[in-house]
């Protein structure tokens, strides 16, 4: 991918701090002490240096050596991380206590080559291009040759995409060789698990420093496996799209040829096919092909459509946001239950919640054809409501009772979709 180019040597390589590296060369090396007696009772995992005189930690075995979080493959390497953690955490700890204040973090590649490019010369605010719609020929970029009319559409759409919000998936992750935290700049030190990774981007920090990280995650499609079953705000910041390109193809191509179709979302396409569908978008992406030619019943495009949303991790109106939908939902006064599901609205996330509005205004579209479809708004709060929305951690009885709110809930936005958002 390429990275921007910044201007006035804005983006400067971050001085990585080599203290604590120079600590973990001075670190004590372990020195294996042979039992001289018949330990009685000794696992069979341990050799003879397994004593009488071991105290002050457990050790346990489950095919690795561990305490606490640290697998090791052997006693050997165990003590060796120990001995390091000890001896860096005696000697500097006012240090790491203090090496979240004056973090590197903002001037760092990954913020610094991830950051918006300033093309200032070339890219005129919108409000701009009306007043100076000339631009100089001479030594113009092809993108300055572009019609005003193009460059407008261009911006348009740029202003069209909103800057999500995403917080880091840290993992605790072990480094083979040495690294440096990109949050303070310091050696992650230990032999295994020094720091964590985010899953989404690749960002590496101390397991300290994760915590002060800004949620500013941009998910790169190498960390990005699938479509199906990914955090729909990580694979939206991933493809820097408004909503998730599975979305956004099959609404069209279920517009293009099937709002007539009788029983639409509700009679089930060939489950080998959706699957096929699904495949499809996680191998190829945007590229995948959904089109009449390859599958010409439109119920596995639609099938393909609520599976997505059916896989999702985090449901579409997300567990966070559920009680306050279902008492929405509870409230007699229609004016009042309006106002209240607006207000839990606001509670989504900002790509669910843009999702959420599509999808809706769809269902709308969808309803228009009532006539030929036999789907109306009801019909579709039936299908749709287990599928956007799924309870926490419930039991069955109060999750079945849900079923009749979450099916009223949906009815309402399409109904009301053009008021609700």
């Amino acid at each position: 991918m390429a990275l921007p180019v910044f201007e006035n040597d804005e983006y400067k390589p971050p001085v990585w701090k080599s203290y604590l590296y120079q600590l973990q060369q001075e670190a004590p090396n372990p020195r294996r002490i042979t039992c001289t007696c018949e330990v009685e009772n000794r696992p069979k995992y341990y050799g003879r240096e397994f004593g009488t005189q071991t105290r002050n930690f457990r050790l346990y075995y489950d095919g690795k050596h561990f305490v606490g979080e640290k697998r090791f493959e052997s006693i050997h390497d165990l003590v060796t991380d120990g001995l390091i953690t000890l001896y860096i955490e005696t000697k500097a700890a006012e240090y790491i206590a203090k090496m979240t204040i004056n973090p590197i973090y903002e001037h760092i590649g990954y913020t610094t080559l991830n950051r918006e490019p300033t093309n200032t010369k070339c890219l005129p605010a919108l409000r701009d291009i009306q007043a100076e719609p000339q631009c100089a020929e001479d030594g113009a970029t092809p993108e300055e040759r572009l019609t005003s009319l193009v460059r407008r559409a261009t911006l348009k759409e740029n202003e069209r995409i909103p800057k999500y919000e995403k917080v880091h998936n840290f993992k605790v992750h072990t480094f083979r060789g040495p690294h440096w935290c990109e949050y303070c700049a310091n050696f992650m030190w230990g032999l295994i698990a020094q720091g964590v990774k985010c899953a989404d981007c690749g960002l590496n920090v101390h397991k300290q420093c994760s915590k002060m990280v800004p949620n500013d995650c941009k998910p790169d499609l190498k960390h990005v496996k699938k479509v199906y079953s990914c955090d729909l705000t990580t694979l939206v910041k991933a493809h820097n799209t408004k909503r998730p390109m599975v979305v956004d193809m099959c609404i069209r191509e279920i517009e293009n040829r099937g709002l007539m179709s009788e029983g639409l979302y509700r009679v089930s396409g060939f489950s080998d096919l959706i699957e096929d569908v699904k495949l499809a978008f996680d191998r190829d992406g945007e590229k995948a092909d959904i089109s009449v030619n390859i599958y010409e019943d439109i119920n596995i495009i639609t099938g393909a459509l609520k599976l997505y949303f059916r896989d999702l991790p985090i449901p579409l109106i997300t567990y966070d946001a559920y009680p306050k939908f279902i008492e929405a939902a509870q409230i007699p006064e229609p004016d009042e239950r309006l106002e209240s599901v607006h207000e839990a609205l606001k509670m989504l996330p900002p790509a669910h919640c843009e999702t959420l509005r599509y999808l809706m205004a769809h269902l709308k579209r969808v309803t228009l054809h009532e006539k030929d479809n036999l789907m109306n708004a009801e019909n579709l709060g039936i299908v749709f409501g287990p599928t956007l929305m799924r309870a926490p951690e419930q039991d069955p009885m109060a999750a079945l009772n849900d079923i009749r709110y979450q099916r009223l809930l949906v009815e309402m936005l399409i109904q009301n979709e053009d008021i609700l958002f």
